[in-house]
């Protein structure tokens, strides 16, 4: 970008709307850098680590013995109990192929760990604190900063204005004076601030649909637009459950700290309540209903590769199946499905798969695994290039912007002018109003800075000399 010339008053219409773009770009840009770099990082930290490592042991392997038959899961259950004598069994986890290891979720003492149990033998593998290793740390970075509710807030802030830095980036981007080819192949050849304004402006132009796409599914789980909002409206409706009995819990009480592990339209979704002889023909008739026949009923009604079984938790609990691949069980998110059932008859209470979403939650069963990483090598390839990019996009607006500023300039900031003959209310309330609507916490804080900006940095000399 050119520097703008102190001559405000003679600019034209247009030239003086790209120029309060650009201010509010730069406004944009100061407060959202920081937070996109952390978001960044630990996004690339949680893909690469769940994708090598894993998050619950499913990348852990055992060899196969030529009969290939596995004990039963109350067998590999009770071994598993051996590492905690007085813990209980809360989940247990199918390994995805032949090779992986079975993994137990226990409680024992209010701390929950995880086991791995070869399958085939009952041997404990490993153990570990469940939630207590770097993907989790970076998880609890990239969801709330680890600053709990206040964190989660100045995420969505961010994440609002972030929607604001790609919608004026495409304005100030678009082409004027150049053609098509101009505006999205750099000049490598260029010096100084153009050089950087050209890579800027091109990859901005190439991660910007993937940019909102990550904002847009990040937002969905933070606690106003995504809680209050989003995720309310697009709730399943449990009345769809055929009038079983429903628990005082929802489905979000089966999440454990900022990791979501069960789909996000299911949230906010009363749990069905056990103890009713509601529900349609589940287990073997005549069976006991345990973790054996929880987990034959699963086979026979299409659940395969990796999948989870949640025990019952008190009187009215029911047994869960889920496969859900925002949780790395699955590659494919139409694969999606949750069942319920009843712990005292086996009688299936509900059935959720990806069919029965709305559409809101549809594109969310898709997008939040995109976000992750989760669905294939090309997937965490193609995530792993955007999160560099918006890496480069915060460090060349850094860049662009030191390089702009006049020498003697150490304690101002710079502010793009904002032109005099621009209607300043007009054009910016529209969209404030807009985005107050969309995104109420962005919109209140944009609202905030432009009524700082036109009454206090313009009519205080100091302040204006700081920012001008």
């Amino acid at each position: 970008m050119s520097d703008i010339s102190h001559n405000v008053r003679s600019a034209s219409a247009p030239n003086a709307f790209y120029r309060a773009a650009w201010r509010w770009h730069f406004y944009a840009g100061l407060f959202v850098v920081p937070f996109l770099m952390v978001l960044a990082v630990t996004g690339m930290m949680m893909m690469y680590i769940g994708y090598i490592d894993g998050r619950d042991g499913e990348k852990i392997t055992v060899s196969v013995p030529q009969d290939g038959q596995p004990l039963s899961v109350s067998e590999q259950a009770s071994q598993a109990l051996k590492q905690h004598p007085n813990g209980v069994v809360v989940e247990w986890l199918k390994g995805r192929t032949e090779n992986n290891v079975s993994v137990f979720r226990l409680k024992a003492d209010g701390v929950q760990s995880m086991v791995a149990v070869d399958p085939y033998t009952g041997d404990v593998v490993e153990s570990w604190d469940r939630r207590k290793g770097w993907y989790d740390f970076a998880d609890g970075i990239h969801s709330d900063l680890l600053l709990g509710t206040p964190g989660d807030r100045l995420l969505e802030i961010a994440a609002g204005l972030s929607i604001v830095l790609v919608v004026t980036g495409l304005y100030l981007w678009w082409p004027r004076d150049r053609s098509f080819v101009q505006s999205v192949v750099p000049n490598l050849t260029a010096r100084g601030r153009d050089f950087w304004k050209g890579l800027h402006s091109s990859i901005g132009i190439y991660v910007s649909v993937i940019l909102l796409a990550f904002l847009i599914t990040g937002m969905a789980w933070t606690g106003i637009w995504g809680s209050k909002i989003v995720q309310a409206w697009n709730t399943f409706p449990a009345e769809k459950w055929n009038n079983v009995p429903l628990s005082d819990s929802t489905h979000a009480a089966m999440n454990h700290g900022p990791v979501g592990e069960v789909p996000w339209t299911l949230e906010q979704t009363p749990m069905p309540a056990s103890g009713s002889g509601s529900g349609v023909s589940g287990t073997r008739e005549g069976a006991p209903v345990t973790i054996d026949s929880i987990a034959d009923l699963a086979a026979a009604i299409g659940f395969n590769a990796r999948y989870r079984i949640s025990y019952p938790q008190g009187d009215t609990g029911v047994w869960t199946i889920n496969q859900d691949t925002m949780s790395s069980d699955a590659e494919d998110p139409f694969s999606d499905r949750t069942v319920h059932i009843d712990q005292y008859t086996g009688k299936i209470l509900a059935s959720v798969g990806f069919a029965d979403y709305s559409l809101a939650a549809k594109a969310m069963a898709v997008g939040i695994p995109l976000h992750m990483g989760l669905v294939g090598l090309w997937n965490l390839v193609l995530n792993t290039l955007a999160c560099l990019s918006v890496i480069f996009l915060c460090v060349s607006g850094v860049v662009m912007w030191w390089m702009r500023r006049p020498k003697g300039a150490a304690l101002r900031i710079i502010a793009p002018k904002t032109p005099e003959n621009m209607p300043h209310w007009r054009g910016a309330m529209i969209l404030m109003l807009f985005l107050s609507l969309a995104f109420p916490l962005a919109g209140v804080t944009l609202l905030t800075v432009l009524a700082l900006d036109y009454v206090l940095v313009k009519r205080i000399p100091v302040l204006r000399k700081a920012f001008g």
